[in-house]
């Protein structure tokens, strides 16, 4: 497949699990996820650091086994889509 089609493919998963579980406009867990996890532990980690962790889980997957794993690289594109954008809100919000 090439590449555009995964970030197309991502892009569509985003969509269809955002529709599923948090908004019409898209996933957007992580924060409530990440504010829960620093909450009980006394860290400080970012919506973009959760984000982070669960590409790095997918790209961990994905070279565990032999062969190809469409689902991990599937997720992975999207999660980088995620951290991107969380790791941009963040910027504006300490520039301002």
């Amino acid at each position: 497949m090439p590449a555009p089609d995964y970030l197309r493919r991502a892009a569509e998963i985003m969509e269809e699990r955002g529709k599923q579980y948090d908004k019409p406009e898209g996933e957007r867990s992580m924060g409530k996820c990440v504010a829960a996890f620093n909450i009980v532990t006394g860290r400080d980690l970012t919506e973009a650091d959760g984000w982070l962790l669960l590409q790095i889980l997918k790209d961990v997957r994905q070279w565990q086994r032999p062969g190809f794993h469409l689902d991990s690289a599937e997720d992975c594109i999207a999660y980088a889509a995620l951290k991107a954008e969380a790791k941009q809100r963040e910027a504006a919000c300490n520039a301002r």
